[in-house]
């Protein structure tokens, strides 16, 4: 396995331990809607606002963190809803937000799994591999790694995904399924 992928035994890190998990992962289809449904996750919870993203200081943003949480644990469609507020902080262009739409995509490939949908999965993961590859471009070779995370990795984690044959859909009943073998683990 490539560095940053984890074996069967090793243990996920938590990069904000004291924030609970959802009691499930969304699902289209299988659970009820975090926000619209009264009986979901979310449901009457205001998301919060963010402000600018900087990305020297990523070990610093807890929404960030949280959202590598989600997705490492499974919860894809919650770290797509984390890592939005965070795109929408950036104002939703330039390097910070090219790059965290690129992680947003990665999250959705993840609930595209879980749906079942293999063409969808890769359309996500297409599109982040592009972004991500975009980010390498505008930086340069000199920074291999952009808000703690391998750019190189990012796009194989991404091929990877898009050239799955076969969805790991999982077990409909599981309330949350981690569907990718790869971990998303920051340096700084």
């Amino acid at each position: 396995m490539s560095e940053g992928s984890l074996g069967e035994n090793c243990k996920r890190p938590r990069f904000v331990p004291d924030r609970p998990f959802p009691h499930y992962a969304y699902v289209p289809g299988r659970f009820p809607h975090p926000k619209r449904s009264p009986k979901g996750h979310s449901f009457g919870v205001l998301p919060g606002r963010v402000g600018p993203l900087d990305p020297n200081r990523w070990d610093e943003c807890r929404p960030y963190l949280y959202g590598l949480d989600l997705f490492n644990y499974g919860y894809y469609w919650e770290a797509h809803e984390v890592w939005e507020v965070l795109w929408h902080g950036c104002g939703r262009e330039g390097l910070a937000a090219d790059f965290i739409k690129g992680l947003i995509k990665l999250a959705a490939a993840g609930v595209k799994a879980r749906e079942g949908k293999p063409e969808g999965m890769k359309r996500h993961a297409l599109r982040a591999r592009g972004l991500f590859e975009g980010t390498i471009l505008r930086l340069g070779p000199e920074y291999p790694r952009y808000m703690g995370l391998s750019l190189s990795q990012l796009i194989n984690f991404a091929t990877e995904v898009s050239n799955l044959r076969e969805v790991a859909r999982g077990k409909p009943e599981r309330p949350v399924e981690v569907v990718f073998r790869f971990v998303l683990r920051p340096v700084r």
